[in-house]
């Protein structure tokens, strides 16, 4: 009875170890061999054009900023915000009163150096026509040479104080038109038909000159007839931008519109460059560098200086070019001994990455030393397309030219007509060499999620 019963609980336990053996065997086989959904599509031929995308403001392509050249208050402004100005127009009047009386000092100082004038031109005829009178007394030895040299001496003089009358005639006379010139501009009038954009003083408010320090930016005038965009372009991108090209704009003002732009101007430095900037540059090295670029507006519209703009900047254009879809464009890192020698690809399923055969030249010895220092690098990502062969995927290295928004043109490794997986997103960053796949649409939620 003991025995029969010692006998069923090895049956019992011999069954439940058989049991979870299998379990674990199909547990093991499933892992190792899973098949992946994937979306395909073909390999085709296209037109690419490639863009950078920025934003920026719409400012105009003419403004200028009013500020006095002279210091005082404000006693005339006839001229508000938005206002339509033509060329000659008053803008401001600055109290002139300071200015007329310095003009009225500087006359009086020019003509009293010409009344000195005056008197050194008489001084020196009278000092003359004593000086040759006693050179014919001093010839016929009718005076002693002592007597004769006083005489020289005071003509000598009078020549003297006359040539500083003149000088001092010409600096009265540059006083007068330097005050002459302060008393008018006093006056500020309009340098462009154009919009007072921006209005930033009162009447009755003291501003400053800019003759000797930053002046009081009074107010903007802006021909609001030719306006561009103004975007920055990050140094990675501002290579591949040059002058001529076209652009189409967005501005958040006017929705569900595009406007056609032209590149005019690209700025040879990066914006906020300056010596102050230079020397901390250590502190800020963290922050994007940028470039300014202006961006014509051929239409004409009621634009507003200051409105968000973003722009696309077609950069370069390639016709029937084989492409692919974004997504199917992947990067798998090489292995070790690959980064090394530079050997030809192949996959290793185990690892998702890229294994290396033999390279004739390495394997012959021919470059021992660049090998050694190629060995010190790490290995660089490369880009990788998986083909559909029937219900499995080959992993082929591409090379890729030029992008839009959804394709990349393929310049070498695939040709027209191969399947190629295109997503979804998890699928591919999952996907090995020799992979099993099953085509069919991928779950919309968890792509979603996976991105």
């Amino acid at each position: 009875m003991a025995n029969s019963k010692k006998r069923r609980k090895i049956i019992i336990f011999s069954t439940i170890g058989v049991a979870l053996l299998a379990l674990a065997l199909v547990a093991i086989f499933k892992k190792k061999d899973p098949v992946v959904t994937v979306q395909t599509e073909k390999v085709t031929r296209r037109n690419i054009t490639e863009t950078v995308v920025a934003n920026g403001r719409v400012q105009p392509v003419v403004q200028v900023h009013i500020s006095p050249e002279v210091s005082g208050e404000i006693v005339e402004l006839p001229v508000k915000e938005g206002q339509h100005v033509k060329k000659g127009d008053l803008l401001v009047k600055i109290k002139p009163d300071f200015y007329i009386a310095a003009l009225n000092q500087a006359k009086a100082n020019y003509e009293s150096s010409l009344a000195a004038k005056a008197e050194a031109e008489a001084n020196l005829e009278k000092a003359e026509a004593e000086y040759k009178r006693n050179k014919e007394l001093f010839d016929n030895k009718l005076i002693s040479e002592s007597d004769f040299v006083g005489f020289k001496a005071a003509y000598d003089v009078a020549k003297a104080q006359l040539e500083s009358a003149l000088h001092q005639v010409e600096v009265a006379k540059a006083t007068v038109a330097s005050a002459q010139d302060s008393l008018d501009k006093t006056t500020i009038v309009s340098p462009l038909d154009g919009t007072v954009s921006q209005l930033n003083s009162q009447l009755g408010e003291r501003v400053l000159g800019t003759v000797q320090n930053v002046g009081t930016d009074i107010m903007i005038v802006a021909d609001l007839n030719d306006m561009e965009a103004r975007v920055d372009i990050g140094e990675t991108d501002v290579g591949s931008i040059a002058c001529g090209q076209t652009a189409r704009l967005e501005v958040d003002a006017f929705k569900d519109r595009k406007f056609a732009g032209t590149v005019t101007d690209i700025a040879s430095s990066a914006k906020g460059l300056n010596s102050a900037s230079a020397a901390q540059s250590s502190s800020t090295s963290q922050q994007a560098t940028q470039f300014e670029v202006k961006i014509r507006i051929k239409e004409k519209e009621f634009f507003r200086p200051g409105m968000s703009v973003t722009a696309e900047i077609e950069t370069r254009y390639c016709t029937n070019v084989l492409a692919v879809p974004y997504a199917s464009v992947t990067t798998r890192l090489p292995k070790e001994n690959e980064a090394k020698t530079g050997a030809k690809i192949a996959t290793d399923p185990k690892t998702n990455s890229l294994t290396a055969g033999t390279n004739s030249s390495a394997a012959g010895g021919t470059n021992v030393a660049g090998a050694d220092k190629k060995a010190k690098e790490p290995p660089k990502p490369i880009e990788v397309v998986f083909v559909v062969e029937g219900d499995h995927v080959k992993m082929v290295p591409v090379k890729t030219g030029i992008s839009d928004d959804s394709y990349f043109e393929i310049t070498d490794g695939l040709r027209e007509g191969q399947e190629i997986v295109s997503g979804g997103f998890q699928a591919i960053k999952d996907l090995e060499d020799g992979k099993k796949i099953v085509k069919g649409k991928v779950n919309p939620g968890a792509e979603k999620k996976e991105s």
